[in-house]
């Protein structure tokens, strides 16, 4: 379908940024890179540098070195056998086998050069993967539940919806150009596994009785978002049949397109169009865009939040068959143990490993009588089913490693940090540390139990240093989904492991039994968290 930018002459004073596309349309950019590819890097013109972005790249710091990140999409996190086999070799070949899992469930590359993309893009189009809308103000990939067709937990099956919306939108130049990115989930897992409040757009399970007959369906949740104004999402109330998903999508979409705001880049994304709107006004307009009306919501199905989490060994919804889930540290991994989970996923299951936006994997369709000798294979040394349970629940964006926005280092960081906690404590819950290098929030810092925010620190003896703030209470359980809030102090990142060390002694010691750490901090509230803090701090 046609459509009007009537952004472009309604009076609106735009944002520089939304000049530079109204001049050339982010998806434009693939029809270069062939050409740039011959010419070289330094061919390509700084202001069509975040161009990139819609097909999926950008530069890494420092930009002028002209080294691309890379994200692939990966829908709900499924991956064939083809798939990963060749994911894992464009990380051997190009990537200098650094291959991350981001916490929406894409395969990430680092240190690409413009030489090498378009093989890359021809390895992945072969095998039917792509990285365009990864990045850029457009739809990105879909998250969902990676258990999708095996899940017992699962309402429907969601993976045919998820790949009818995911296609409808990829190199679509009819939503290429919305004011933001556009961030979707499509989950059918009673524990939340698509993490819905903190996307633009998501559908989760529910029933509704129509005409004397129990639907199995969805609700809609529109503009959650993180970043250095989060936002949880709102619920509308509409009941939306499976088959509905797709056009309530396209619709949805469509509002964003034509009603977000494009004036200040910083206030562009859907979560403040839904703010200052609310439900029942988004509500009307849904309906007049997608030109009918929808039931009102029916029964909703979420049951809890598992955080996307998925450890251990569990029965699918086929008899006979398992999945395992295992924890990549950190999210990251290189070629040989992405080639090594490939080809036990073809030995034991179906060829089919599958991401979390936990940043881990899941084995699924592993006969029940060979799933003793997949977990004796040796990749699972250090991809373990069950991890401790710092390493094990610790995510880190990508930070300032590759990241032009971040202030400090992250990946390695939190490893050492969980390693270190794991040598130093044993609790009887596992406790979700993610850390992230900037506002911008790539690691969901604010669903945490405790996050960590890097910053920069002024000190008299070394001046400028990488330190960070504390966060805790983040949850997106259903009755009680809220942002952590934030403790006064700056921890020199040195010190990070130490005074980490002492507050969740005191959690251990304080809690009661089988008290998690979200719920211990509404016992004892963030008062006592700070004024502990403050003790440990004084104390060094």
């Amino acid at each position: 379908m046609a459509y009007e930018k009537t952004w472009a002459s309604d009076g609106t004073k735009l944002s520089k940024e939304e000049l530079h596309k109204l001049e050339k349309d982010g998806l434009d950019i693939l029809n270069d890179i062939d050409h740039y590819a011959k010419e070289g890097f330094e061919s390509i013109p700084q202001e069509l540098w975040g161009h990139f972005k819609w097909a999926g790249l950008y530069l890494q710091k420092p930009k002028e070195a002209g080294y691309f990140m890379m994200r692939v999409n990966i829908p709900t996190g499924i991956i064939s056998n083809e798939q990963a086999v060749t994911l894992a070799n464009i990380g051997k070949d190009y990537g200098r086998d650094v291959i991350d899992i981001t916490t929406r469930q894409a395969i990430q590359y680092h240190w690409l050069t413009i030489e090498q993309l378009p093989d890359i893009y021809k390895r992945l189009n072969e095998v039917g993967l792509s990285s365009v809308g990864a990045c850029g103000d457009i739809p990105r990939t879909i998250i969902g539940n990676p258990l999708a067709g095996i899940d017992r937990n699962e309402l429907i099956d969601t993976r045919e919806i998820v790949n009818d919306v995911y296609h409808f939108f990829q190199r679509n130049e009819d939503f290429s150009n919305l004011p933001r990115k556009f961030k979707m989930s499509i989950s059918s897992n009673v524990h939340n596994a698509g993490h819905d409040r903190i996307n633009c757009l998501a559908f989760t399970p529910a029933t509704k009785e129509i005409d004397g007959e129990e639907v199995v369906g969805f609700h809609v949740k529109v503009g959650g978002g993180l970043s250095s104004k989060p936002y949880l999402a709102e619920e509308l109330d509409a009941f939306v049949r499976p088959e509905e998903v797709k056009d309530v999508a396209i619709a949805i979409t469509s509002i964003y397109r034509d009603y977000g705001y494009r004036e200040k880049r910083h206030r562009a994304r859907l979560k403040f169009l839904m703010a200052d709107w609310g439900p029942e006004k988004f509500l009307g307009k849904l309906v007049e865009v997608y030109g009918k009306e929808l039931p009102t919501k029916g029964e909703d199905k979420v049951e809890n939040w598992n955080a996307g989490y998925f450890y251990g060994v569990h029965k699918q919804k086929q008899e006979g068959l398992s999945y395992a889930g295992f924890n990549v540290p950190v999210g990251r991994m290189n070629s040989e143990q992405l080639l090594a989970l490939a080809d036990v996923a073809k030995t034991y299951g179906n060829g089919e490993i599958r991401t979390c936006n936990s940043q881990n994997i899941v084995i699924p369709n592993v006969p029940d009588e060979k799933v003793a000798d997949l977990l004796a294979e040796p990749v699972f040394e250090t991809i373990t089913v069950k991890p401790k349970s710092f390493i094990g629940y610790s995510v880190a964006c990508t930070g300032i490693e590759y990241c032009n926005l971040a202030l400090v280092e992250t990946k390695e960081a939190t490893r050492k940090l969980a390693e270190y906690l794991d040598e130093q404590l044993e609790l009887d819950v596992p406790v979700r540390i993610h850390m992230v290098g900037c506002p911008n929030s790539c690691g969901q810092r604010q669903i945490a139990d405790l996050g960590l925010q890097g910053v920069l620190m002024k000190t008299k003896d070394k001046g400028m240093i990488e330190a960070f703030e504390i966060y805790v209470g983040g949850t997106l359980e259903k009755e009680s989904a809220t942002f952590n809030q934030k403790l006064k102090g700056r921890i020199a990142s040195d010190d990070l492991p130490e005074v980490l060390k002492q507050l969740f002694t005191f959690f251990k010691e304080e809690k009661v039994a089988a008290e998690n750490f979200y719920d211990f901090v509404q016992r004892v509230g963030v008062e006592t968290l700070q004024a502990e803090l403050d003790e440990i701090l004084a104390g060094e």
